[in-house]
């Protein structure tokens, strides 16, 4: 009796091919051979569920944002949901939720980079541009809401500018995420974490000024 194939796994199974080629060669290693031997499949079994190398790409991109923000909506619904604790508490628990952009181990260095190739490639590859804004999107909400959060339930000022500061913050990650990534030896998980640690206290602490 043959081997029923559930294709929506098998999509998924192919995608992570590509992200693990891209990690590892960059996008432009990413060919349809490439891919079909990262995922020990025929090139014909790829095109079988791909009409071409474009519609690979963007489920690749889609793919990546969906696994990304479901781990950090995860832990944000946690955060959030939780009302117990002490503001200490809260404040570690932000910490690790806001640390998951950030390339702590393997997993997330790969998806850092990830993030930056196919945004880069996005600007002359106008098939991914929606996608790669609807992926940094999500990003951004997830920071929003984080803060928004924080500030709901006493961690940040009541004037505090959730919008201005989410877009602040996701400008650190992105930076000090980015430069990680390319860059560990000189950017190991402690530091990272002290970055953002004293960056979460300033925010605090730094008087609030208006956008004008």
């Amino acid at each position: 009796m043959p081997k029923i194939v559930d294709p929506q796994q098998r999509r998924r199974a192919v995608a992570d091919a590509v992200h693990a080629v891209v990690a590892h060669d960059g996008l432009e290693a990413a060919t349809l051979r490439n891919v079909a031997d990262e995922a020990g499949l025929a090139v014909g079994s790829v095109r079988h569920y791909f009409t071409d190398h474009d519609e690979l790409m963007i489920f690749a991109v889609q793919e990546l944002g969906r696994r990304v923000g479901e781990r950090v909506w995860a832990h944000a619904e946690r955060l959030l949901s939780e009302s117990g604790g002490s503001r200490e508490d809260r404040r570690r628990r932000t910490e690790e939720l806001l640390a998951e952009f950030l390339p702590l181990d393997d997993v997330r260095r790969d998806e850092v980079l990830l993030r930056h190739t196919f945004t880069t490639a996005a600007r002359t590859r106008p098939s991914l541009l929606t996608h790669a804004e609807a992926m940094q999107q999500t990003l951004h909400e997830l920071v929003h809401r984080t803060l928004q959060g924080a500030q709901a339930s006493g961690g940040l000022p009541a004037d505090f500018d959730v919008e201005l500061e989410s877009v602040r913050l996701r400008a650190l990650l992105d930076g000090l995420g980015l430069q990680a990534a390319l860059f560990p030896r000189r950017f190991p998980p402690d530091l990272l974490r002290a970055v953002l640690h004293r960056h979460l206290d300033s925010l605090v602490a730094a008087p609030r000024r208006g956008r004008g």
